[in-house]
């Protein structure tokens, strides 16, 4: 995920963010020192996983509080520990997805499981074993990361029915999300069918409304919006979300490392079923496509050849014109909502910098 476009007030915003997710870390680290050395790993290890994203998420609760008049009400407070359970959410679920994918080292780094991992080989202990303690380590960080998260929200000092409405929020991001994945692991396996229409569906589930549409309905309704507004944002941020997610998956192929964190033949050796290779699928290059992906043995030189196919097939102008029109239709619903002016400007920013990355 690139870099979104933001104001002065929105650095100082993730200042904010990275002390208050400095003060739930240290909490947690002293009341893990009564548990074993193991546990205060574990809580180190998840400290590190939540360092370096671009809190994005944390951007739109405060964007649309803020925009929509919240700071008005003397609630930053709130609002900052819904940001912070949102960018806990988004944290457990990257410790989540590495196991699920197998990985053990994200942004050039070991992540979680990668540490225990490799600390479990030091002490002599066998690879299927060690990468057992890896993925248990993981696992468990990413469910106490969730269950953070609801609690922050359940003790937001805002009127009951407010508060309901933001879990309501917060769950159904959840629940949606884990349909996503699971869908997205049906289709790399080859258990479920996989048309462009799944692929986008899958796309939109696990990670539009996290990422996009909810933090934005979060940080409305703190700010007291209701109706037509919260219905305006939840749909820019749906159709968002899969604008961006579309681009990541032209990243993913033919980004760089340096961009995306990852190998750019890391999703062709996952086997990923990405928008682009749902469309490749149905083209005459398909044939020359399908002996290679998913190969876990997948050469760089190898990747780079199908990039190429993907790129002469039509995959990638196919996808892009996706993004394009899914950017369109996100300022539309904006234009057409009667959310304040600077809002509707932020957030159309946005969008169109959804097209901007890919250049």
């Amino acid at each position: 995920m690139t870099q979104i476009p933001v104001g002065t007030h929105q650095l100082d915003v993730s200042a904010d963010v990275d002390m208050r997710l400095d003060s739930f870390f240290a909490d947690r680290a002293h009341v893990a020192r009564r548990y074993g050395t193991d546990y205060q790993h574990l809580w180190a290890g998840a400290k590190r996983a939540s360092i370096g994203g671009k809190r994005i998420r944390p951007r739109f609760v405060m964007t649309a509080f803020r925009g929509l008049g919240g700071d008005a009400t003397g609630s930053y407070r709130n609002a900052l520990d819904v940001a912070v359970a949102f960018e806990l959410l988004h944290t457990a679920f990257l410790l989540h997805d590495d196991v699920i994918d197998g990985d053990t080292v994200r942004r050039g780094i070991p992540n979680l499981a990668g540490e225990f991992e490799a600390d479990a080989r030091s002490k002599g202990v066998a690879q299927v074993k060690a990468s057992l303690w890896g993925a248990t380590a993981a696992i468990l960080a990413g469910d106490l990361l969730i269950q953070a998260s609801q609690s922050l929200l359940a003790r937001v000092d805002v009127p009951s029915a407010q508060r309901d409405a933001l879990l309501d929020v917060f769950d159904h991001s959840v629940f949606v999300t884990a349909a996503g994945e699971l869908a997205d692991v049906s289709f790399s396996i080859g258990i479920g069918e996989a048309g462009l229409p799944d692929v986008l569906a899958m796309t939109e589930r696990k990670t539009a409304t996290y990422s996009f549409a909810g933090p934005l309905t979060a940080g409305a309704i703190l700010a007291g919006a209701d109706g037509d507004d919260l219905e305006a944002l939840g749909e820019f941020g749906r159709l968002l979300g899969v604008a961006f997610q579309l681009g990541d998956d032209l990243l993913g192929v033919f980004g760089s490392v340096d961009v995306t964190g990852k190998s750019i033949v890391s999703d062709l050796r996952e086997g990923k079923e990405t928008s682009l290779i749902a469309f490749a699928r149905g083209t005459r290059s398909w044939s020359s496509i399908e002996p290679l992906l998913g190969r876990p043995d997948l050469s760089d030189d190898d990747g780079r050849a199908l990039a190429r196919v993907l790129r002469d097939c039509g995959a990638k102008n196919f996808v892009e014109g996706l993004v394009a029109e899914h950017v369109t239709r996100a300022v539309g619903v904006l234009d057409a909502s009667r959310l304040p002016h600077g809002l509707v400007s932020e957030l159309s920013a946005v969008a169109e910098s959804c097209i901007g990355r890919l250049v």
